[in-house]
């Protein structure tokens, strides 16, 4: 189970990376609009 875990990272990390950066937009963009009724 473990060595099918490390396979996959191993296969998709390129992938893995990209939707890292993508759920930290997205993070990014709920906490500025969050804020923005406070700015007015």
């Amino acid at each position: 189970m473990i060595k099918d875990v490390k396979d996959v990272i191993a296969r998709s990390h390129s992938t893995m990376l990209a939707d890292a950066l993508g759920a930290i937009a997205l993070l990014t963009i709920l906490v500025v609009a969050l804020h923005v009724p406070s700015l007015t």
